[in-house]
């Protein structure tokens, strides 16, 4: 067995995904919209900083979060946001808000920055993205699901993988 596990770490590597690239149409969407004063964290970054303490806020409506949702991230939603919602998260704590594309986060990201929290990120893609790259999302029972609320028609031609849901 030892000698098996040798061999699986020796040519593991071979196996490995290529590393997608974001389409740099999508890319050019998001530059529109993001404004440069909220910081963002990509992907690969967020999976990084997530071995530490920090709080996944989820700035999308209670349907769309209903759907499918990151593992562990607290739904605070858009239209009806209330500073409230994170009123036991420290200021001084790294918090990653993400929505369908990044759109509303960088907006509940500004709050939270005005409002004096000191780490706050807008997660590069949004759920889209995360689902790109191939990672997983959950329903709210914890099941992982292939469903992702698309958004709207507009925004959900940049969903490349899943079961687009409307």
């Amino acid at each position: 067995m030892p000698s098996f596990i040798l061999i699986l770490l020796t040519f593991f590597p071979l196996f490995q995904l290529e590393e997608r690239t974001i389409d740099p149409e999508f890319k050019s969407e998001l530059e529109k919209i993001y404004n440069k004063q909220i910081p963002t964290i990509d992907i690969a970054q967020f999976l990084e900083l997530k071995r530490n303490k920090l709080s996944l806020l989820d700035a999308r409506e209670e349907n769309e979060f209903n759907i499918s949702h990151l593992r562990h991230a607290k739904n605070v939603g858009y239209i009806w946001f209330d500073m409230r919602s994170i009123y036991d998260i420290p200021k001084d704590q790294i918090i990653v808000v993400y929505c369908s594309v990044g759109n509303r986060a960088q907006k509940i990201a500004e709050m939270l920055i005005k409002a004096g929290y000191k780490h706050v990120y807008n997660l590069y893609g949004g759920i889209f993205e995360w689902v790109n790259e191939g990672h997983p999302v959950y329903t709210n029972q914890g099941a992982q699901t292939p469903q992702i609320h698309a958004y709207n028609k507009r925004w959900s031609v940049w969903l490349e993988r899943g079961s687009k849901v409307l």
